[in-house]
């Protein structure tokens, strides 16, 4: 009975894939958002957070070494291992549990651990400001509709680029960016068009 409730979160996020991908809720909803806001009382991005999480809780279930048997109690605690990639996220898990003596790490242990890795795993950020790149969604919830597009860089970061698209601005991790490796000019020109589309639609 206690191991149901600490991975309620875990069928949540799997019954929220299903509801999401079959688009069960057209029936009574236009959107997936709007369905979830008034059927489960769920902010805009809760329910992609506990979907994020089922994929990442079944990643840990797969890849963490057998006598590693703690696993995440709720979404807050697996948040952090997001900004890794898929491979590294079992790692840093066991690193957390290291921390907390065995015991269920709290999210600010998994986030150190996170940082850790981070840190010795760092790739240089080699993207310049105006440069145009092309977002790739993969499994980043927030970036749903947006893969294929492009947008251009106003702001780099350590791990990440701040991306001027047509509506908005993004902050982008590395891993979700594919330069279209333009010449000075064409990018120049790129951010004409982007302009004009941003004023066009003010």
């Amino acid at each position: 009975m206690e191991r149901r409730v600490e991975r309620a979160f875990f069928e949540a996020g799997k019954a929220l894939t299903e509801l999401r991908d079959r688009r069960l809720y057209r029936s009574t909803h236009k959107t997936f958002e709007d369905y979830c806001r008034e059927r489960f009382g769920f902010s805009r991005r809760q329910p992609y957070h506990l979907i994020e999480a089922a994929v990442i809780f079944d990643n840990l279930v797969e890849k963490c070494e057998r006598n590693v048997h703690i696993l995440p109690t709720n979404e807050w605690q697996i948040r952090p291992l997001s900004k890794l990639d898929p491979n590294i996220q079992p790692e840093a898990w066991e690193q957390a549990v290291e921390s907390a003596k065995g015991k269920v790490p709290s999210h600010r242990i998994v986030k150190d651990a996170v940082q850790r890795i981070m840190e010795r795993t760092q790739v240089p950020n080699t993207y310049q400001l105006g440069e145009v790149c092309q977002i790739l969604a993969k499994d980043n919830p927030e970036l749903r509709g947006k893969g294929g597009c492009w947008g251009i860089v106003s702001q780099v970061n350590d791990f990440s680029c701040t991306v001027k698209m047509w509506d908005s601005e993004y902050t982008v991790a590395l891993q979700h960016l594919k330069s279209y490796n333009y010449l000075s000019a064409e990018c120049q020109q790129m951010q004409v068009i982007c302009d004009g589309v941003t004023a066009h639609r003010r």
